[in-house]
């Protein structure tokens, strides 16, 4: 019959905080978080049971993997194989474990991320050092637990002889906690815990000067002591780990960086991949060739470098852009007392301590409990021998073996013990030669009983225990130290002037923010025709400009950014750019790139002039926009709001400005009337505005310029071309004159006002149905302010003009040109 459905009236909040704070004191208390006294995790600690339980020790031959597996699966940890066999395989690569808990045969993964071979094929066995983990664990040191279906026990936590928390480190991430805990060196460890249980009152100073700080498995160099006194006193602190390296000469005075150890968890294959893609991307000039030069002699990872390039240089950028030096992040939470904590270096010793305290009190018990079982026996022995005939005497005279017992007891006062001893004693015992023996085991039961009592009523004597076997276990299997220490973090400082080739390339930048930059080769074999573009995009700048020069792109926002060119992509001619938003986190997808500018070098006489759709100027020195970062984008000047950039000039300080509107007002002015302001200011009005006016376009000429010219494009398709002199020069916050004659109805409207730079030059018109028109300069005679210029097209069917861009030419030019 089917169970009765129940229906319970509950909170969703309610319930679903229930099922998740279970399953959060799960993942923390019993997956991915260390105990502070064994250090292991409680898989690792299965695994590590379960092949002791199965005599697959260092002093056995190997064993398959796979059986392992099996029975840590089938016996205490019911999850998927793959994550038992992982933690296994962890446990025993050289790179990831100061000192390895399991040895294995076969293919256990590498340095460079590969991976294993499956169990199937490997043979594992615990390591010696891993058995000090597990010894003593059957003289009742440790508490034991049912096993998920309550047929066999397991360890709660293991004996640890030695501090494995700190020895080979931790790592996992379990819910709201996570955890980092870097190796350290046993021997330093060892004397650490040593000087901790003699002196509790021992400081973290005192510590220092035993323990150094980590000792990775992979080597290398730990920078920044302060953050290692940190992370000691909190829990949380912060180093720098170096990879250790050396500059090497070879013949013909060319040099090679030589990689010996690399920092910890670094994949050395990504590593190696990361600096050749430098190479290949020209990022750094200097790099002839990255090779892997690993054998089973160690690592070795050689950068040869190019004739007179600066080594130095190349290595302070290869440890600033690639896994050559990383940072790494104590964060020191282990389980104590069944709960998640951060801990300081003094905290996890003493959790260690009390935990071994507990162990040798538990093991001094057991091993007090069975000598005094022993002496008893042996006493009853030698009572037995002493008087034997009556003994014998009484044995035969008795019906069965329980019979000769109670007969013992009886008559002699021998205790249950001492008479199953008697009755079961072999006939060759009852020589001369073992009362001897037996009484010099009862003179060695009083000796050790003596010794495990005055353990137990002694902390001192528990304590030389303790020391006497970490002692030991140091002075078997303490290794030189693998990673420096060194004080100070070390500043990289980068001359990217070295570094960078000079190389002369073509740079485009799209309207909608593509840009590369192309090889001469690439573009002189295209002939200059087609440049790679998204359809519906067009050429915002076309330069040949050097590697060692920045290319600023300004945007209407308000914003620039600054991105040298070496850093630009390096893409076919005729292949499509890459997006700014992938070299520039942070851009605003609803900004958009109003000019592009190549800028040699940031001269202190030259400024930046940007003119306002609101009609305000700002002016600043071209030298505060060199900047340092080029991150993410920078503010080019101060907007109000709903206002943004409509036009961006290098002036000298002594131009000309020329200024035009919407309802069709020009403004001429000098630039000296704008002050120079700071990067992030506001700047001041150039134009008075009418209400609903705005301006379209500005342009700077030079006092002596001759000939200045403009043309005028109106949203009704007419183009006229307007020289300086029918404008009178007026002052700064004036309306300006009209360049054109007003009409009642359906009057024109300025939509571009743009400067003439040479006779034949062309540019292209835009209707709202997106048709094209082409407006070739040479085509048109001046014409006065007060008329409305020439139609070029019929709006009524192609659509009102919306944009007039510079038609650019992408093709080689000639040395006569």
């Amino acid at each position: 019959m089917a169970q009765t459905e129940r229906y319970l009236d509950l909170p969703l909040e309610e319930v679903i905080g229930d099922r998740f704070g279970r399953y959060s004191k799960y993942i923390i208390q019993e997956r991915a978080l260390p105990d502070a006294r064994d250090g292991l995790k409680p898989v690792q600690r299965r695994i590590l049971y379960a092949m002791y339980k199965d005599g697959n020790t260092a002093d056995k031959p190997f064993r398959k993997s796979a059986k392992t597996v099996g029975n840590v699966i089938g016996n205490y940890h019911p999850h998927g194989d793959s994550s038992v066999y992982e933690a296994m395989i962890r446990m025993s690569q050289e790179w990831k474990v100061r000192n390895l808990l399991v040895d294995m045969h076969g293919n256990n993964g590498s340095i460079d991320g590969d991976p294993p071979a499956a169990m199937r094929y490997t043979e594992a066995r615990l390591s010696k050092i891993a058995s000090q983990l597990l010894r003593d664990i059957d003289r009742d040191t440790v508490d034991y637990i049912p096993n998920f279906d309550d047929t066999e026990d397991e360890p709660v936590v293991l004996p640890a002889m030695f501090p494995n928390l700190l020895v080979n480190g931790s790592t996992g991430i379990s819910s709201g906690y996570a955890t980092d805990i870097p190796p350290h060196h046993l021997g330093e460890i060892i004397d650490g815990v040593i000087m901790q249980m003699e002196k509790p009152t021992t400081t973290l100073d005192d510590l220092l000067h035993v323990i150094k700080g980590p000792d990775f498995p992979t080597g290398g160099i730990v920078q920044g002591l302060d953050g290692i006194r940190q992370a000691y006193r909190t829990g949380k602190g912060k180093v720098v780990v170096r990879a250790k390296t050396e500059v090497e000469e070879l013949r013909g005075g060319r040099e090679q960086i030589v990689i010996t150890e690399i920092p910890y968890e670094v994949v050395k294959s990504n590593l190696v991949k990361k600096m050749d893609e430098l190479r290949f991307d020209k990022k750094v000039d200097g790099i002839a060739e990255v090779r892997d030069d690993t054998d089973r002699t160690g690592l070795r990872i050689v950068v040869e470098l190019k004739k007179e390039a600066d080594a130095k240089a190349i290595l302070n950028y290869l440890l600033k852009n690639t896994d050559l030096q990383v940072t790494y992040n104590f964060n020191m939470v282990a389980i104590a007392n069944k709960a998640p904590k951060l801990m300081g270096l003094q905290a996890l010793i003493q959790a260690y301590i009390d935990h071994q305290k507990l162990v040798f009190t538990r093991r001094a018990k057991f091993d007090l409990k069975k000598a005094l079982d022993r002496q008893h026996i042996v006493q009853g022995l030698i009572k037995a021998i002493s008087i034997l005939d009556e003994v014998i005497t009484t044995i035969r005279a008795s019906k069965d073996k329980k019979n000769a017992k109670d007969n013992l007891i009886a008559q002699y006062d021998f205790t249950e013990a001492q008479a199953e001893a008697i009755v079961t004693l072999q006939l060759y015992r009852l020589t001369n030669t073992d009362i001897t023996t037996l009484e010099e085991e009862a003179a060695e039961l009083e000796r050790r009983i003596h010794e495990l009592e005055a353990i137990l009523d002694s902390e001192k004597k528990l304590i030389q225990v303790i020391k006497k076997n970490l002692q030991t276990i140091k002075k078997e299997f303490a290794d030189p130290r693998r990673t420096v220490i060194k004080e100070e973090i070390e500043e990289i400082k980068i001359n990217m002037d070295v570094l960078i080739a000079s190389e002369d390339v073509m740079v485009t930048v799209t309207k909608e923010g593509y840009v590369k930059r192309t090889s001469i080769r690439s573009y002189g074999a295209s002939n200059g025709e087609n440049p790679g573009m998204k359809e519906g995009d067009y050429l915002l700048g076309h330069f040949e400009i050097n590697t060692t020069e920045t290319l600023l792109l300004f945007t209407k926002y308000g914003n620039y950014l600054y991105i040298p060119v070496h850093q630009l992509p390096d893409i076919r001619w005729k292949d499509n750019g890459q997006h700014v938003a992938n070299l520039v986190s942070g851009y605003n997808s609803d900004d958009e790139i109003i000019k592009a500018m190549p800028i040699k070098e940031f001269k202190e006489e030259e400024s930046l002039l940007f003119i306002t759709k609101n009609g305000m100027a700002k002016k600043s020195q071209m030298s505060l926009y060199q900047a340092q970062r080029f991150s993410k984008p920078l503010m080019a000047l101060k907007l109000k709001e709903n206002d943004e950039v409509v036009a961006c000039m290098i002036t000298n300080g002594n131009e000309e400005l020329f200024i035009a509107t919407h309802l069709g007002y020009g403004l001429w002015l000098g630039e000296e009337e704008i002050n120079l302001v700071g990067q992030r200011a506001a700047g001041v009005k150039a134009i008075n505005l009418k209400d609903e006016d705005y301006v379209v376009d500005a342009s700077t000429f030079l006092k002596d310029e001759q000939k200045v010219e403009f043309i005028i494009v109106t949203q009704r398709g007419a183009v006229k071309k307007v020289p300086i002199n029918e404008f009178d020069k007026s002052s700064r916050a004036k309306r300006g004159l009209v360049m054109l004659r007003e009409l009642k109805s359906n009057p024109h409207r300025v939509i571009a006002c743009k400067k003439v730079k040479r006779p034949a030059e062309m540019f292209t018109i835009v209707t709202e149905k997106n048709q094209l028109e082409t407006v070739e300069v040479d085509q048109y005679r001046n014409s006065d302010r007060y008329s409305n210029g020439s139609f070029i097209m019929d709006v009524s069917t192609s659509g009102n003009v919306v944009e007039v861009r510079d038609e650019i030419d992408t093709t080689p030019k000639n040395d006569e040109d």
